[in-house]
């Protein structure tokens, strides 16, 4: 065993120039003498890099000047409901996509701060597999204050690969498939992720929100959660994760140097696309889901006998193939293959794959 590839779905791997650079760092960064996590968030040198590191998503994004972009704190499942406290009032009705359990989790939320939550479509088994309603089969609400959708549900591994065509704001969750390929930004209302996929550790969450839907939040919105509040101090309204923004902030510069989204997008179909045609072909491996809705960061497969389960998880982390266990609601493997994945992991994958039917199937 030479090199270990994390599969995990969350957290997931960072990158390994980055993991180096904040080693390297750690005690004494930027030539303070002690270590980011020990400044003051006020410091005027963690304040430059903070506003790098916003410029820099910025930049990547191509995120417009009506925008703010906002670091939080609470992971994606805060965000949950600092949405609907954010830009819908008590008494208004939302439109929710329900396209699997990550979404279930941002609807019971939402139901406990606005009047109705409308299920505007879900996903159906098809003749294909599992996919996503057509969207002329939703059923949108008149006057929803936002709609809201995961393009990316990385427990079934579906994806909404088109933006919806609705008039009412839309809201994404995009925890796990932001900075994946490039994004029209201007098509939304509001943008949120946690950070433990693509962007950095656990614990940390970016919005991206249309200012004009500042400015109106519910009055037992909590401060912290608050969009307007926190675009005007900057994110830092509270004492922010300091140590996971500065990582962020990493992670974006890595991204750049790697040719930004355009080649991200690239390689993260090229991964994806080497795993599907593997378990295409093959009478031994199968995914369940609609070839127009299979997700590109988040590759499920399951073995013809699912008793070998073990066997292949046991040797998979002989091989260095750690985080291949699927999720506990699905069962089976689950391969997530986010951006610091780099191709060399899914042919190793592949190989392990491959040696291990030729063996039991």
């Amino acid at each position: 065993m030479s090199q270990l590839f994390n599969f995990s779905a969350g957290p997931a791997m960072l990158p390994v120039e980055v993991l180096k650079q904040a080693q390297e760092e750690l005690l004494n960064w930027n030539g303070q003498g002690v270590s980011v996590m020990e400044i003051s968030h006020r410091d005027p040198a963690y304040v430059h890099m903070a506003r790098e590191a916003e410029q820099d998503l910025r930049d990547l994004l191509n995120v417009p000047d009506d925008y703010e972009v906002l670091f939080l704190q609470g992971g994606g499942r805060g965000q949950f409901s600092a949405v609907p406290q954010n830009i819908a009032s008590p008494d208004a009705t939302v439109d929710y996509l329900d396209t699997g359990i990550w979404s279930g989790f941002a609807i019971r939320e939402a139901e406990k701060f606005v009047s109705r939550v409308n299920i505007a479509g879900q996903v159906q088994e098809g003749a294909k597999g599992k996919e996503i309603q057509s969207p002329k089969d939703w059923k949108l609400s008149e006057n929803a204050a936002y709609f809201h959708y995961c393009p990316n549900e990385t427990v079934d591994g579906i994806a909404l690969h088109e933006i919806p065509d609705v008039k009412a704001p839309i809201v994404a969750d995009m925890s796990s498939n932001i900075l994946s390929e490039p994004l029209n930004v201007s098509k939304f209302g509001v943008i949120y992720a946690g950070a433990q996929k693509n962007i950095g550790p656990s614990g940390f969450a970016i919005a991206i929100v249309n200012k004009k839907l500042l400015g109106q939040p519910q009055k037992q919105v909590s401060s912290i959660m608050d969009y307007q509040l926190q675009a005007k101090d900057g994110s830092m309204y509270n004492t922010p994760n300091t140590f996971a923004w500065y990582l962020a902030g990493l992670v974006f510069k890595w991204l750049k140097a790697q040719g930004g989204l355009a080649a991200m997008g690239e390689r993260n179909h090229r991964k994806a696309q080497l795993i599907y045609d593997f378990v295409d072909a093959s009478d031994f491996y199968r995914n369940n889901i609609n070839p127009a809705y299979r997700s590109i960061m988040n590759v499920p497969f399951q073995l013809a006998d699912d008793k070998l389960d073990a066997d292949f998880l046991a040797g998979a982390k002989k091989e260095g193939l750690l985080g291949l266990k699927g999720h506990r609601f699905v069962g089976g493997m689950r391969a997530s293959i986010y951006n610091a994945m780099p191709v060399e992991g899914v042919e190793a994958l592949l190989s392990y794959m491959a040696d291990f039917e030729r063996k039991l199937g």
